[in-house]
């Protein structure tokens, strides 16, 4: 079966979305230029600043802020909205999605979203100011790829906890766990309960 591969979520303030360019092919979204960057996945940290439901429940919408601007999430569908409708005016939420334009309105269609503590808002400001970064080299690439390979390989058992990770690879536990959250950062796997992963590809 092909794996489908997913574009990495780039972290990202609001407020840079509306710095770069749209591109538009055959009257449809490609993707986001910015920072000479294609931009089709986004992370970002925002507070929930208005919710709607449609009546018939097809749609849900949520206004989010991060002081740097305001972004609407749009979702369809009652499954999609099952899954998401849980959030409310106020929660600070990380949303990993695709970027979307409709009638020239840029918008976020989510794959994941967490509640996090109002605290991470000054967290990601600090990061993406500071421009951190870890500088990339051999080990942590390889690292990288067998975190990547353990988990995949464990999606026929429903997933595999970070413990095993860390006791199954010959490496620094410091560097696991930080890769292991960019993984998860970065929307190529998920936490279906605290310390527990799955692929997402």
């Amino acid at each position: 079966m092909e794996t489908i591969k997913r574009n990495i979520a780039y972290k990202l303030r609001i407020g840079s979305l509306f710095h770069g360019k749209s591109v538009i092919e055959s009257e449809r979204f490609r993707f986001l230029e910015y920072n000479s960057r294609k931009i089709i996945r986004v992370n970002i940290i925002a507070n929930i600043v208005e919710k709607y439901i449609s009546d018939d429940r097809r749609y849900l919408a949520y206004n989010i802020d991060d002081a740097s601007g305001q972004i609407r999430m749009k979702v369809f569908g009652e499954e999609e909205i099952r899954k998401f409708e849980q959030f409310s005016q106020g929660d600070t939420i990380m949303i990993i999605g695709n970027l979307k334009s409709y009638r020239n309105e840029l918008y976020i269609m989510p794959e994941i979203i967490k509640k996090l503590d109002p605290s991470y808002l000054l967290v990601r400001k600090l990061e993406i100011e500071n421009n951190i970064e870890v500088k990339d080299n051999n080990e942590i690439r390889a690292v990288r790829d067998q975190i990547i390979d353990i988990i995949k390989n464990a999606e026929n058992q429903g997933g595999v906890d970070t413990e095993k990770i860390v006791m199954d690879m010959n490496a620094d536990p410091g560097l696991i766990n930080a890769e292991i959250r960019k993984i998860l950062e970065e929307g190529l796997a998920y936490e279906p309960r605290p310390g527990r992963i799955r692929y997402l590809g």
